[in-house]
């Protein structure tokens, strides 16, 4: 028997003020964006910024349903519309914030498994690393420079 280390590596930035300006101008984008989530359901609006290599910027927040498998996540919307209006442009960037209508959100909220996956396959697929930045409503934020460190051991194509 062999054992696998895993380890990952998030850099901790105290608060939004601690970002570069690029990504702390992102990040207030996600926030303006959050607020445009539809969740009259669980009460807890994401908002997602993606920059992308040429520069252009694509948002997207939470968009439930009563039929809960058919809502969509901020970042699986925001990185669809990626997908679907820059087909072939790399994303350098994604910056994401999350908040509850009814309890204060001060911890970094990552993105869910479902979300995970879906920026591991334009990871894999733009063959170049993106980093995430991850906040709660306010308080610290965590920077990932991969969605590696957050899924380890992803599937992909290679799996098929």
């Amino acid at each position: 028997m062999k054992e696998i280390n895993i380890t990952t590596h998030i850099a901790v930035y105290n608060n939004i003020n601690e970002l570069s300006f690029t990504v702390n101008s992102l990040m207030q984008q996600a926030i303006e964006t959050r607020k445009n989530a539809y969740a009259p359901y669980s009460k807890f609006r994401v908002g997602a910024a993606i920059l992308l290599e040429n520069g252009k910027i694509v948002l997207g927040s939470n968009q439930e349903n009563a039929a809960y498998p058919s809502g969509l996540c901020a970042e699986r919307v925001a990185i669809f519309q990626a997908g679907a209006i820059y087909p072939n442009v790399k994303i350098v960037t994604l910056a994401i914030t999350a908040a509850s209508d009814t309890n204060p959100t001060t911890t970094p909220i990552p993105p869910c498994g479902a979300c995970r996956q879906s920026i591991a396959e334009y990871e894999f697929k733009q063959e170049t690393p993106i980093e995430i930045y991850f906040m709660g409503e306010t308080g610290a934020v965590y920077k990932s420079n991969s969605i590696g460190n957050l899924l380890p051991l992803s599937f992909d194509k290679t799996s098929l």
